[in-house]
This record gives structure tokens, C-alpha cells and sequence, in this order.
């Protein structure tokens, strides 16, 4: 981040300066004491089985040069303290989405804000590889995207960036709107409504409902990125006051056609208004993937770039971990799409590898290799016979690995379909290790909590 006086984070946290000098000066922020950058803050925030006051010791022993804290420990002592400078808040956390809202009005920067069901992570993968061809980007890193990692990546922004990427996740109502007042975006892009989180949300409706924050948040002046396979574009764009851009295969002022699947990738003539067709060669496979491509090459059309441009970043993408990476151990092809499941993101992954087997490549078996889908509730036993439902209308050979996805072996059966059930990731490992051979197609995907990639790491060496 920008130096900062301390006086402007007292001031924007309605805080209490109780120790040091409103002068000095904060570069970094931290709510982790073994990561102290250099003249960072320290935000001493209170979890529900943390408390981050008790480690301050720790935060100055690494090298913390302001804290920001609710309460005043009286066990540092004034050595520990000499050149530290103390600011009290009502409370650390708010304190802390309070100075990277400020601090983000104060920067001179377009924001693009990411939310959706499946794929937030690809589309800004794919939104990082497209701007850097043109402009000075930051975006999320890894999964700080909620009501703390969004504060953190405003506040590592830096005064050269020109475009932040910005995911915005939820899994509980109302959890939007606040990451939209501190993200302040100009650009929003909603990359799909499913059933993801429907546990804690009740109904399809009221998940849609949430993620149109974000384009109820937009200015005037700003664009609201949709797919146009989006059951919400309409309630969405009622929503915002913002120009709403549609983007999609085979349709949308953004497009994908000709599109051509291959274990390796997808091919398609990328359309950009009324500009000349060029060939993208996306290095991963998909429709999905395709689609989330299309709203990163949107927000690089909002943003003035060319067609060109947008397919030169595009062919150069490279993906976050776990979503849908491919890759090939003696002979066989995987996928890795083991970052997290739901019923939508089961359903594409399944549907990938039967577009392989249509463009008339000649493979061998293939497989999906299933853990369970989290925070389904009421839903999850039906959930999980969809899935195996699905991958037997596909012809998949379906394994299913730990008690709560025994309902995916389950639906996979009843659909006729050649299936496995183990309880654990090991018997699952050693079955695959003896039935797969050169030429065969397996796909991993579970949500977090199933652990797939231990699977996969168990039978193939990447």
C-alpha cells in the first residue's frame, strides 16, 4: 500500500490514538503475526476461538509498528513499545473494512468486483491474463475474498496499479453489499447462479437476490458484466444503474464461436462488437471455462482493449490450483477440478468430459472421481443422486469416494452406469491404480472437505 500517516487511520476508523505519534507513517497491513511486512499495522482481530490481542507480543516481536487493537494489553512493556504507535477502536475488524474503504476512495484506480455462484476464481484468473496485456493489475490472491481477505487486498494495493481484480464470495445473507462499499467497484461481473452455499441460503432466489449487490452497487458510469446463459439477466439489470454488457457462446456483443474442444484446450473465433474475428486458443476445456473467459474478455472490452489484445491475454492463461487443470501421468489424461464441488459445477465438469469424447478424439475410458458436495443441506441426499444420475446418462464410469458422497454411487447405479463406492481416499487410490491404463480420461472433483487431490496425488504424478 501507499504510505499512509497514521492520522488518516485514526480519523477513518473513528479511532483513539492512545500511544505514539500521529505522524508516522503505515505501509502494510497484517492480521497475521507471522507475516509482518515492513511499517505495517497490526489488526488484532477477535475470532471465535482467537484472539489475536493475546499474541501481541508476537506482532512486535516480528516487527509490527502500529496496533490496532479494543483493548490495551498491560502486560507489554515500555521497551516493547518504544517507537510503536497504539490506536483504539470500538472494534478491530470493522476497523479494518473502515481503512480499506477509505483507502480505496483515495486511490485512483478501476475496480472490477467478481461475485457468482461457480467460478470467481477462474474468471479473474482469466481477467488477470487479458488486462496485464494492457494495464498495471492487481487482483485477489488465493481466497481472500470475504469479509476480511477483501479488506487485505485493497490494502496491498499499490499507487501504480491502474485495474484491481477483486473476488467477492458469501456464503451467508447480507455478506455482499458490505464487500461492495469497501470494494467501491466500477466494473461487476456475475459469473452464474446456482446452488452453491444453498444450505445457509435457503432458496435459488434469495442466493440470486444476494449476489445482485454487486450490480446494485455499480455507478452510472459503470458496466455490468452477465452471461447470457444467466437465468437472472433481467433482475439483474433492473438492479443497476450501470450499462449492462452481455457476454457469451454463440451469443452476446462479446462471444465465442466455432468453439472446439480437445483434452488440452478450447478453440473458438473470439467476437468483440463489430471488430474482425480471432482465434483464441484457450489453454484449458471446458464451456464453462469458455464462458468465464468471455466475461474476463468483456471487462477487457469495457476497458478499452482490443480484440487482439484480449485474445493475447486469453491464450496465456493460467489458472489458480484445482480448477480443471489438465495434465498427463503415463499416458493417462486428468483433471484436476478438485478446489471445491456443487450441484452446478459437478454437473459442467461431467458435461467436459463428454464434449471431449464428441469432438471424435480417440480415448479411452474415462472416469469422474466424486466426493461430496458441501453445504447442500436439506438438498444434499437428492444433490448427490443428480450427480450420479448424470454421469451415467454420459456414459462415466463413476467412482465415489467417502460416506457422504455414497449417494453420487447411489443415483449412478439407478442410471445404469458402471460405479464404485469406497470410504476412503486410500481404497479408492488403490482401485484406480489398478484399473486405469494409457489412453484412459479421469476427472478429480470434490468440495474442499473430501479431499480429492489426495486421491489423485495417491495415483498420478504431475
Amino acid at each position: 500500500m501507499k504510505a499512509t500517516k497514521v492520522s488518516k487511520l485514526v480519523e477513518s476508523t473513528h479511532g483513539e490514538l492512545v500511544h505514539g505519534e500521529a505522524t508516522a507513517m503505515v505501509q502494510s497491513v497484517s492480521t497475521d503475526t507471522r507475516s509482518i511486512p515492513e511499517n505495517c499495522a497490526f489488526f488484532a482481530l477477535k475470532g471465535d476461538r482467537f484472539d489475536a490481542h493475546d499474541f501481541l507480543d508476537k506482532a512486535l516481536e516480528n516487527g509490527a509498528k502500529v496496533l490496532v487493537v479494543s483493548r490495551v494489553p498491560d502486560t507489554l512493556t515500555d521497551d516493547q513499545l518504544s517507537g510503536v504507535v497504539i490506536v483504539k477502536v470500538g472494534d478491530t475488524l470493522t476497523a479494518l473494512q473502515q481503512f480499506a474503504a477509505w483507502y480505496r476512495k483515495d486511490l485512483d484506480i478501476t475496480v472490477i468486483g467478481i461475485t457468482g455462484s461457480n467460478g470467481k476464481t477462474s474468471t479473474k484468473d482469466f481477467a488477470k491474463s487479458v488486462l496485464a496485456v494492457k494495464y498495471n493489475i492487481t487482483a485477489t490472491v488465493g481466497n481472500l475474498n470475504n469479509h476480511i481477505g477483501l479488506p487485505l487486498s485493497v490494502l496491498a494495493t499499490e499507487p501504480e496499479h491502474e485495474v484491481c481484480i477483486w473476488e467477492m464470495g458469501m456464503n451467508h445473507p447480507g455478506e455482499i453489499a458490505p464487500l461492495c462499499v469497501i470494494a467501491h467497484p466500477d466494473i461487476g461481473i456475475i459469473t452464474n447462479v446456482g446452488t452453491a452455499h444453498i444450505e445457509h441460503m435457503g432458496n435459488v432466489e434469495a442466493i440470486a437476490e444476494e449476489k445482485g449487490e454487486l450490480s446494485k452497487s455499480l455507478p452510472e458510469s459503470g458496466t455490468f458484466i452477465v452471461s447470457a446463459a444467466c437465468d437472472y439477466i433481467e433482475y439483474f439489470s433492473q438492479r443497476t444503474q450501470a450499462k449492462t454488457l452481455i457476454v457469451g457462446n454463440g451469443r452476446g456483443t462479446v462471444r465465442a464461436d466455432n468453439l472446439i474442444m480437445s483434452p488440452s484446450g478450447s478453440k473458438f473465433d473470439l467476437i468483440v462488437a463489430d471488430q474482425a474475428p480471432v482465434t483464441v486458443n484457450l489453454p484449458v476445456v471446458g464451456r464453462h471455462m469458455v464462458a468465464n473467459a468471455l466475461l474476463a474478455a468483456g471487462a477487457g472490452y469495457t476497458l478499452d482493449m482490443t480484440a487482439e489484445e484480449i485474445a493475447q491475454g486469453l491464450n496465456s492463461s493460467e489458472l489458480t490450483s484445482g480448477r480443471l487443470r489438465c495434465f498427463e501421468s503415463e499416458g493417462v489424461t486428468i483433471f484436476d477440478d478438485t478446489y471445491n464441488a456443487n450441484p452446478e459445477s459437478m454437473a459442467a465438469a461431467i458435461d467436459t468430459l463428454t464434449e471431449i469424447n464428441e469432438a471424435g478424439l480417440e480415448i479411452g475410458e474415462r472416469y469422474v472421481v466424486l466426493g461430496q458436495m458441501a453445504e447442500q443441506g436439506i438438498h444434499a441426499e437428492q444433490a448427490h443422486r443428480d450427480v450420479g444420475k448424470l454421469a451415467a446418462r454420459r456414459g462415466l464410469h463413476v467412482v465415489s469416494v467417502g460416506g457422504e458422497a455414497k449417494g453420487i454411487h447411489e443415483g449412478a447405479v439407478e442410471g445404469g452406469a458402471d460405479s464404485h463406492h469406497f470410504e476412503t481416499t486410500e481404497e479408492a487410490a488403490e482401485w484406480l491404480k489398478n484399473v486405469c491404463k494409457s489412453g484412459d480420461v479421469v476427472l478429480f472433483k470434490g468440495s474442499r472437505a473430501a479431499g480429492m487431490e489426495r486421491v489423485m496425488n495417491q495415483v498420478f504424478s504431475n
